[in-house]
């Protein structure tokens, strides 16, 4: 009996029509859960989603870059997989409640920046990245290191500082697919649907995570809401 044989061109293929599904539909779910009514069922189906969906699209990036030698791509991969992770966590922890979890993000986190900061000293990003991206992944890298560091040291986060935890890592995770689509990709997108659209696509996680983090820190919205967005 001959077994079929596996060829690494049509494994690397795979990898990449899944790591662009995975984005397709992170990107649909994503949106969705930023313009549904926040605590609802809708919410919540559509975060689940996104969470399932952006992890096979951060997998499945870190798999195609290692294979076509674009370190801060694989960085890319591994720190996105990191803020969903912390993300979920952050909503499915009852209050005052840390443990393996978050220690195991804090180093993945503080891992992620050195290896940021590597990378951007060594010039290594890849082709057609600019020299400060490196260092920008490392900057968020390290925030997020020192924000489950603090989470660790005060035994568990609560209330409004645990849904701001949450917002923050999803709202990244969505703004480094939408940069990467409508930004990274846009010499793939058709001449006519090109246009300044595209840039208003790329940069609305981050409007909706400053509207947001405003609600939340600056006024009373969520004091006496459960902790579940």
């Amino acid at each position: 009996m001959t077994l079929p044989a596996f060829s690494l061109d049509g494994l690397a293929q795979a990898a990449l029509v899944l790591h662009i599904s995975g984005g397709a539909l992170g990107l649909v779910s994503g949106f969705a859960a930023l313009a549904a009514p926040k605590g609802r069922r809708l919410h919540r189906a559509a975060g689940t989603v996104f969470v399932l969906a952006m992890a096979v699209m951060a997998f499945f990036a870190m798999v195609v870059a290692l294979q076509r030698n674009q370190p801060l791509n694989a960085i890319g991969g591994a720190f996105t997989l990191y803020l969903i992770g912390t993300a979920w966590l952050a909503v499915r922890r009852p209050d005052g409640v840390a443990g393996r979890a978050e220690t195991t993000g804090f180093l993945a986190a503080s891992a992620i920046a050195a290896a940021g900061l590597v990378v951007g000293w060594q010039g290594a990003g890849g082709d057609g990245i600019p020299g400060p991206v490196p260092y920008v992944f490392a900057s968020v890298a390290a925030l997020g290191a020192a924000s489950d560091l603090r989470v660790i040291l005060r035994r568990g986060v609560s209330g409004p500082s645990r849904i701001a935890r949450h917002l923050w890592r999803m709202c990244t995770a969505l703004f480094i697919a939408s940069g990467s689509f409508f930004l990274g990709q846009m010499d793939e997108i058709p001449q006519a649907l090109r246009g300044p659209h595209l840039f208003v696509l790329a940069l609305a996680p981050l409007a909706a995570l400053l509207f947001w983090m405003f609600r939340v820190r600056l006024t009373r919205a969520f004091k006496s809401v459960p902790a579940t967005p």
